[in-house]
């Protein structure tokens, strides 16, 4: 059966990162993370929880980052440039 598929950006890398590992063809990878993902769905997995990286101030911004060689400058010390 023929299709058009659209995957989101991250599951599109994730497929293409399994698909070079395991050497398969995009059809074969397709194929076998689907007949695993409806195998599991069917079972009755559930995914786990979902992980929140919280956020912190880091304060207000020491070096403009618009200019790279200054932020290098800033980081490597003024004897890089």
């Amino acid at each position: 059966m023929r299709t058009t598929l659209t995957l989101d950006d991250d599951v599109s890398a994730e497929l293409e990162a399994l698909r070079r590992k395991q050497g398969l063809s995009f059809k074969d990878a397709v194929n076998d993370a689907l007949r695993r993902g409806l195998r599991a769905m069917a079972e009755g997995h559930q995914p786990g929880p979902k992980f929140v990286t919280g956020s912190m101030d880091l304060g207000p911004v020491r070096v403009p980052p618009d200019n790279i060689a200054e932020a290098l400058a800033a980081s490597e010390g003024e004897g890089f440039r």
